[in-house]
This record gives structure tokens, C-alpha cells and sequence, in this order.
């Protein structure tokens, strides 16, 4: 390229208006030092320095460090420019006209020049330039161009920078973290019996223990993959970790952890347990004990055919039970606990079941009792009506009476034989009634 055009400055500036450019112009000079020497210092450059790098993080910061290279190339000749510049502001305290031109030029002008390899670097999809000897000059740029370009490289290196040291700082502390909750855990299920194979918790433990080496592995080699990026005009380092993997892994060890827990609950408990399931137990033997006896009692004064067997004593629950002893003596806490739910449950519905069977078989004895006390109300009313010596009714309560007193007890001939005497009382009492259905 030739050499730049005096006129593509624009106007010539004026003395005032060049002295306060050199002033904007020395301040950005600062500022922009500072920047690139506080990323030169960031913590995050010097580990990704370090580092072994995968995957989306080896090549981003492979182009970030071509950045680096290429900002420090953009700022030397922009200090050379501001420079020069200065020098030729400094030779008179009024400059001339062709001084002035001469600032226009360089101040306003694409009066800053670019090597080929820098050109390059700037703009990987433009044309190469072979030139053979020295280095020549490939691109010509203005102050402002290359300050543009600087905050371009800068924000695109200071976001890989700032994002890889956003997901270092976070992520392999609270996996380290979850790492010692995870080896207390463990220390906890292994003395409780809750061991890998053995276990479904165990076997949990053993898989977030995998995924959590792994994940921090990955967390090291590639933070860039584990950076959910803001808006695209958010600042550079602008959005979050992402933290996915680690969350999944915290709930799943929060899972195993209450189920620990409840091992650890059972071993606390487990004999004042076992001993309300053994009285449950033998409350439903006691009640079918009592359900066979009744039968018996049944069968002996109800005329029946219909009274239902009773059912044996629950062996298998009575083995269960042992087993379950054993393994309190043995401290398998880890298969007393479900067994002990299982019995609680299932000895529970032992008791119901035998209650139930308890007033099957005694259903005949209520009925038998409900009639003697209907019986004997009605006779008591009659006596209150001074009608107890009335022949029939004096006779249809012997009849009734025989038939509920004696053994074994017809109770449809008995409940037929109390409806006869209650009707014939309350026509006694209130004269003519209607005929109870039946009779």
C-alpha cells in the first residue's frame, strides 16, 4: 500500500483541537495499558497457561493467545504513533501549518502501519500478502481503527479469560465439597451394612463417586464447556456456570444420604419396633384364639350351618419375625430395615383379619342377644301396662323364651317367635296393628 493521502484526514486541526486529541488520546494510551497489563496478571491467563487443555477450551484460548500477541503488537504502534505525534507537537509552541497537517495526518489519517503477520492475525480471512526480504507493510490503519480493533481482541480474550476462571473458581471447590459430604456418607452406609453389591444405596454411592472424579476432571481440562454464555451484549466473562452435572450428582447423594438415614433410624429403634410387632402379633393370635373358641360355643348353642372357619396363627410372619431378630443381632441394619416395614404392615392387617373373623363368628351369639333383649323390653313394657297375666301374651313370650334359652337356638324360629309376641303386645297396648312382614 503507498503512502497515506493528507486529504483523507479531513480538514487540517487546529492548535487547541490537536492539543486536546493528544490529551483523549494519552489517557486511552493509559487506560488501555492498564488493561492489557491487568491481563497479562489475571489469574485466569496464568492458569489456562498451566493447564492441559480439551476440547472447546484448548481452542479458544489457542486463538485468545494469538490475541494477547496480536494486542500487544496493536498497542506498540499505537504508542509509536502517539509518540510521534507528541514529538512533533513539542518542536513549537505554535505550530505551523505543514506541522498541523502533519498531526491531522497521523492523529486523524490511516497513518498507523500493520506488518503482514499482525495483518494477518487480524484478519485470518483476507488475502495473504507475499513479499520477498523484509517484512512490508500490508495495511495501513487509523488511530481509531486500531483502538477498535484492540476492544474487539480484548473483550473476545478477556471473555474466554474470565469465563474459564468464572467455572475454576466455582465448580471444583463445591465438587471438592460434595467430595468430603460423599466420603462421610460412605464412612456412615459402610457402618450400617450399606455396602456396593450389597445394597442398592452402595451402589449409588459407587456411581456419584465416578461421576464426581470425572466431572472434575472434565471441570479442569475443558472449563469452557461447563459456561452457559449471557446475551450476546453482555459483558465480557458475562453468564454462569453451568452447573447440571454437579446439581444432579448433589440430589442423587442427598437421595442415598436419607436413605442412610432411615438405616440408621432403624437401628436406633429396631427392638422397640420389633417388640410392638411381636404384641401386635400376639394380640391377632389372642383374637383368633378367641374367634375358635367361639366358634365352638356357636356351633354348640346356634343352630347354624353357615359360621365360618377360623384361620391358623400366621407362621410365615412368625419366621419373618426371627429373621428379623437375627439380623438386628448380626447388625444387617440394611435388611432389617425393609423387613421391618414389611412387618409392621402385614402385622397390622393380621390384627384387622382376625377381628374380622372374630365378628363373623360371633354374629349369630349378637343376634341371639339382640332378640333376648327385645324380648324382655316388651315384657317389661307389658308389666308397666299391668297386662303381664294376659294368657296370649303369657304364652307367646314362653314360647320365645324356650326357644332363645335353649340350646342349640333355631334363631329364624326364635326371631319368628319374638315378632309374634311384640305384635301381639302392641295390639294389646294400641289395639290392631299391621302384620309385621314374615308372619
Amino acid at each position: 500500500m503507498g503512502a497515506s493521502d493528507p486529504a483523507a484526514a479531513g480538514p487540517v486541526m487546529g492548535r487547541e483541537e490537536v492539543d486536546r486529541a493528544l490529551a483523549r488520546l494519552g489517557a486511552e494510551h493509559e487506560a488501555i495499558e492498564t488493561s492489557l497489563l491487568a491481563l497479562q496478571d489475571h489469574a485466569g491467563r496464568r492458569l489456562l497457561e498451566g493447564a492441559e487443555l480439551t476440547g472447546v477450551t484448548k481452542e479458544r484460548w489457542a486463538a485468545a493467545e494469538q490475541h494477547i500477541a496480536l494486542l500487544w503488537a496493536y498497542f506498540d504502534a499505537y504508542t509509536d504513533a502517539l509518540t510521534a505525534a507528541r514529538e512533533i507537537r513539542a518542536r513549537r509552541r505554535s505550530p505551523g501549518s505543514g506541522e498541523l497537517a502533519e498531526l491531522t495526518d497521523l492523529l486523524r489519517g490511516d497513518g498507523i502501519t500493520i506488518a503482514a503477520g499482525a495483518a494477518s492475525a487480524a484478519n485470518p480471512d483476507a488475502p495473504a500478502t507475499l513479499t520477498a526480504g523484509p517484512a512490508k507493510l500490508s495495511e495501513r490503519l487509523s488511530l481509531e481503527e486500531l483502538v477498535d480493533r484492540m476492544n474487539s481482541r480484548y473483550a473476545e480474550t478477556l471473555d474466554v479469560i474470565a469465563a474459564a476462571d468464572s467455572v475454576w473458581s466455582a465448580l471444583p471447590a463445591r465438587i471438592d465439597l460434595l467430595g468430603a459430604e460423599l466420603q462421610r456418607t460412605r464412612q456412615l452406609a459402610h457402618s450400617v451394612g450399606v455396602r456396593p453389591r450389597e445394597h442398592p444405596a452402595g451402589d449409588d454411592l459407587e456411581r456419584i463417586t465416578g461421576e464426581l472424579a470425572d466431572l472434575r476432571a472434565e471441570v479442569i481440562r475443558d472449563p469452557l464447556a461447563f459456561w452457559s454464555r449471557g446475551s450476546a451484549s453482555s459483558a465480557p466473562g458475562g453468564g454462569r456456570p453451568d452447573t447440571a452435572r454437579y446439581d444432579a450428582a448433589a440430589r442423587a447423594l442427598e437421595d442415598v444420604r436419607r436413605e442412610i438415614e432411615a438405616v440408621l433410624h432403624v437401628r436406633q429403634d429396631a427392638e422397640q419396633r420389633l417388640i410392638e410387632v411381636r404384641d401386635v402379633l400376639s394380640r391377632a393370635d389372642r383374637t383368633l384364639a378367641e374367634a375358635r373358641q367361639a366358634r365352638g360355643e356357636v356351633l354348640a348353642k346356634i343352630l347354624a350351618s353357615d359360621v365360618p372357619a377360623v384361620s391358623g396363627p400366621p407362621t410365615a410372619l412368625q419366621e419373618q419375625l426371627a429373621n428379623a431378630a437375627e439380623y438386628r443381632r448380626s447388625a444387617q441394619w440394611h435388611r432389617l430395615s425393609p423387613l421391618l416395614e414389611s412387618l409392621e404392615q402385614r402385622a397390622g392387617d393380621e390384627l384387622t383379619r382376625a377381628r374380622e373373623e372374630l365378628s363373623a363368628v360371633t354374629a349369630p351369639l349378637a343376634v341371639r342377644a339382640e332378640l333376648r333383649g327385645r324380648l324382655d323390653a316388651y315384657k317389661a313394657k307389658v308389666a308397666r301396662h299391668g297386662l303381664a297375666e294376659d294368657p296370649l301374651l303369657h304364652e307367646r313370650y314362653e314360647k320365645a323364651r324356650r326357644m332363645l334359652w335353649s340350646a342349640p337356638c333355631d334363631l329364624v324360629a326364635a326371631e319368628h317367635a319374638v315378632l309374634r309376641y311384640q305384635q301381639a303386645a302392641l295390639e294389646s297396648l294400641n289395639g290392631p296393628v299391621d302384620k309385621p312382614r314374615g308372619m
